[in-house]
């Protein structure tokens, strides 16, 4: 089917082919996902000659491979005479075989965007696409399937693997190291991208040379067969999978969307111990899965941990053992149903705040839930309708008009 005639309305005629496409290509998402989830050992013999076939397509012979048990054992197993940084002042004459590979990867893929028409970093939404539709829907709505497709494979794909995975572990990677990690290709978890342009081959959208075949090919054996890999000259480091992730379904998507979450331990774990915690989808230190206590939380100044943490324990658990003492309450008028309280806060915890305002979000989270959630607010109100006036920049009489906050 050629991409004029998906990007058109569908006639009758059309309607039980498109839906069929539409259902292959959630086939596509659901396969893309259980490998960028596996927790099966490596299948190195295919990973090693994913990666030897990408250094020749570079210009370099196949490398000596390292296995690790993690990304954070790949640090220590790295060699001495690592990467340049490509800002560097002083480049040398021959680029390392990161650099050849990165610089390679970029062309091919901004190739298969010509090939597929559209800019892969383009969000489906900036396009007015009705994303929150499911599949069917969509398609009998006249939504071309071109469309259909980035957000039912590239986009839930993305939020999930490069967003809830690899940035968190890029994130540990680089608090371990004290510095960048060095360039790396994320084996499964690049999944995300591969299964974009591996949709569009296989649902006819767009043709690709055999050339482009071969090297996609590569990628995608690599996403089904390992972990994260640093190229070196001369020897390549690769991880093993993981041996355990949890997750949970983003609760009012219709993509099949997932976060990281596991609420009594690591969400991501490796076998050498290397973990992730996660608390519905916000990275938190593992002290607020394992060992909540008003003491840490009082002494933690990002406020997202701080309110996962809360959460872990339950709000009315945590205002006992803080000891904190209720100041007041009354309805809230800018979320009507729901009541303000205002705490004194012992010992000047939160920052020093002598008071926090508990209150109930204006509108429901992505879990579905509308989370209690805490505010330092000056210690010389004692009015929690002016407290919350306050959070917002307004008077009390401001605040008490708003049909309903956020």
């Amino acid at each position: 089917m050629s991409a004029r005639e998906t990007s058109r309305r569908a006639e009758p005629r059309d309607v039980p082919k498109i839906l069929a496409l539409g259902r292959q290509a959630l086939e596509i998402r659901a396969e893309w996902l259980r490998h960028a989830l596996s927790v099966e050992r490596a299948d190195r013999p295919a990973a090693e000659a994913a990666i030897a076939g990408l250094y020749r397509l570079a210009g370099q012979p196949p490398p000596r491979f390292v296995w690790v048990d993690s990304p954070g054992a790949a640090l220590a197993a790295a060699p001495t005479d690592r990467p340049f940084s490509l800002s560097s002042d002083d480049l040398p004459d021959v680029w390392p075989v990161a650099s050849l590979l990165a610089s390679m990867v970029s062309t091919f893929r901004a190739d298969l965007d010509q090939r597929v028409g559209r800019d892969w970093a383009v969000p489906s939404w900036d396009r007015r696409e009705p994303r929150l539709m499911d599949v069917e829907t969509a398609l009998l709505e006249g939504t071309p399937l071109r469309d259909v497709v980035d957000h039912a494979v590239r986009d839930p794909l993305r939020l999930f693997v490069r967003d809830q995975v690899c940035t968190p572990l890029t994130m540990m990677l680089r608090e371990q190291a004290g510095a960048s990690p060095g360039l790396a290709w994320h084996g499964q978890h690049d999944a995300y991208w591969i299964a974009h342009y591996d949709a569009q081959q296989r649902l006819g959208l767009a043709h690709y040379s055999s050339e482009q075949r071969h090297q996609l090919g590569l990628w995608a054996a690599l996403a089904r067969s390992c972990g994260w890999w640093w190229p070196y000259d001369e020897v390549c480091v690769v991880s093993e999978r993981p041996v355990a992730v949890h997750t949970e379904p983003m609760p009012g998507r219709t993509q099949g969307e997932h976060w990281l979450h596991h609420p009594d331990g690591p969400a991501v774990r490796y076998a050498d111990g290397w973990s992730l915690h996660s608390w519905h989808g916000t990275r938190v230190p593992e002290w607020v899965i394992t060992d909540p206590t008003a003491e840490r939380i009082g002494g933690e100044p990002n406020v997202e941990v701080r309110r996962c943490a809360v959460e872990r324990i339950g709000w009315d658990a945590y205002l006992g053992q803080a000891g904190m003492r209720l100041v007041s309450s009354a309805p809230d008028p800018g979320n009507p149903g729901f009541e303000l309280h205002l705490y004194d806060v012992p010992h000047q915890a939160w920052g020093g705040s002598a008071r926090v305002l508990l209150a109930v979000n204006g509108s429901v989270e992505r879990d579905g839930e509308r989370r209690r959630y805490g505010l330092n607010v000056p210690g010389h109100l004692d009015d929690p309708v002016a407290a919350a006036a306050w959070s917002y920049g307004l008077s009390g009489p401001q605040y008490a008009q708003l049909a309903r906050r956020t």
